[in-house]
């Protein structure tokens, strides 16, 4: 939303006189601001904003957000252009709470365990049929992106979707109360982030202040087959909609016909939404987030038809659920953007039900942020390979090693299983050994890079099929 410095600076609580400038962007990063941006000096472990701010000045950026200490240390020549706070990072938040009730149209926010970028573009998809929509890009989900997510908000959108994530409590609440939404998605809850927390039960009491700080008139959509967050309703005061594979959810998916190759058919069971649809991504987990985002959208008009017709064409976001077939005739299902105990357990049953498959191969990168708990954890994802029919596992880096021993305890050859310290080790691993009609698996948290063994074998077979992966970033 564009706003001139001066009502940036009264949103603030600024009293310094400002140019008649308009911000028609804003920024955060030095590197990738576009001319006309308003720079936010923020102080972060391993950098501070504020060095930067004369080289975005000179690259057009109509002014910057600084703290008064710079600001009173600046020279007169920049200081026209600066907006003083007392901390920047506050500062974008209040901002983007500010655009977000100026806005004041409807806002989907939608946290989990797992599934919530999916589900977040299968909503966009589907409201997209009839509305202008604005969703979070890439991981803007923390409280840094959210505010941005909230500053690129138009006049013309008609509905916005945003991600909520955290590393620890409090943060969802913090994000809710900014984007003030109209109705909160949770996908699930899972063990992931474990370092930062004690629990799983501690971890669904951080995703449930996003049901618990929803304003008041604003629904609530929660996971049905996951028993925490199916619990969330009890003492929320506005609508409840549940969706899920279970009887009894509120939007349920019925006659489930999985061909992973090609992904899921079901038929929608919820009056007034009743119908086939088909969800071109492979497991079980994807149904669901179609039904979360099914859900989410129906109550914001969108009908069964908007439904099927957005899934019928839906594309995975790169490094999720993305299959891809080398020249070669090897079929690769890169899902490395991250990984938990339960996303490898869904995915393994994926692997499991594959048409066709020569060999089911798994490559399985250690899952990050576990705390205490990931030695048993990764000892229990490789126990359960053998029986989702994997005939061959390969291992990358620190606990995941652990995989490997509970494969061979649960009858896995030996001969069967490697571990690699790095993924650029597997690649040409992988490369001698796979042969036409094996089905990789490449699974691991997004700190290993798997994507790195992806994109070796895809370059090792240039005339595959599917989208390339990004660059890697952290």
């Amino acid at each position: 939303m564009e706003l001139t410095l001066g009502e940036v600076a009264k949103a603030l609580g600024s009293s310094v006189a400002m140019p008649e400038r308009v911000a028609r962007g804003y920024s955060i990063d030095s590197r990738t601001l576009a001319e006309g941006d308003l720079f936010f000096a923020i102080r972060g472990p391993r950098f501070d904003g504020h060095e930067f701010v004369p080289q975005t000045l000179e690259r057009g950026g109509s002014g910057a957000v600084v703290t008064l200490e710079h600001y009173n240390s600046s020279p007169d020549s920049l200081r026209s252009l600066l907006i003083p706070v007392a901390d920047t990072t506050r500062a974008l938040q209040q901002l983007g709470q500010s655009v977000r009730k100026r806005w004041g149209k409807p806002l989907v926010a939608v946290t989990g365990s797992a599934g919530k970028s999916t589900t977040k573009e299968m909503a966009a998809a589907i409201l997209g049929r009839r509305m202008k929509v604005l969703k979070s890009k890439g991981n803007l989900n923390n409280h840094l992106g959210v505010p941005l997510t909230l500053l690129a908000l138009e006049p013309e959108h008609d509905v916005a979707l945003a991600e909520l994530a955290m590393s620890g409590a409090g943060e969802i609440a913090l994000l809710t109360r900014l984007a003030a939404p109209n109705i909160g998605v949770v996908t699930n809850v899972a063990a992931v982030h474990l370092e930062f927390f004690d629990s799983v039960d501690s971890i669904a009491r951080a995703k449930k202040e996003l049901i618990e700080n929803l304003p008041p008139g604003a629904k609530a959509v929660l996971n049905f087959d996951d028993p925490r967050v199916r619990g969330f309703a009890a003492g929320f005061g506005g609508q409840v909609v549940t969706f899920g594979l279970g009887e009894g959810a509120d939007v349920r998916a019925v006659d489930l016909r999985a061909d992973a190759s090609r992904g899921c058919r079901f038929r929608l069971q919820s009056a007034p939404l009743e119908g086939e649809i088909h969800v071109p991504l492979p497991g079980r987990h994807n149904v669901q987030n179609a039904l979360a985002a099914i859900a989410a959208s129906h109550l914001l008009g969108a009908s069964v038809e908007d439904a099927r017709d957005a899934m019928e064409i839906f594309q995975p976001l790169a490094l999720r659920s993305e299959i891809l077939t080398l020249a070669s005739g090897v079929v690769l299902i890169s899902d490395c953007y991250n990984s938990n105990p339960l996303a490898m357990e869904r995915m393994l049953e994926t692997l499991a039900r594959w048409p066709g498959a020569r060999r089911r191969i798994v490559v399985a990168g250690e899952m990050l942020e576990l705390g205490s708990g990931s030695p048993n954890m990764h000892l229990a994802v490789g126990r359960i390979c053998p029986e989702n029919g994997v005939d061959w596992l390969i291992a990358v880096q620190g606990d995941a090693r652990l995989m490997v021993e509970g494969a061979v305890l649960a009858g896995l050859p030996a001969g069967r299983t490697r571990f690699f310290a790095t993924p650029e080790e597997v690649g040409e691993f992988c490369g001698a050994m796979l042969e036409p009609g094996d089905v990789v698996l490449v699974k691991g948290s997004r700190g290993v890079h798997l994507e790195k063994v992806v994109d070796f074998l895809r370059a090792a077979s240039p005339d595959s099929k599917g989208a390339p992966s990004p660059p890697s970033r952290r």
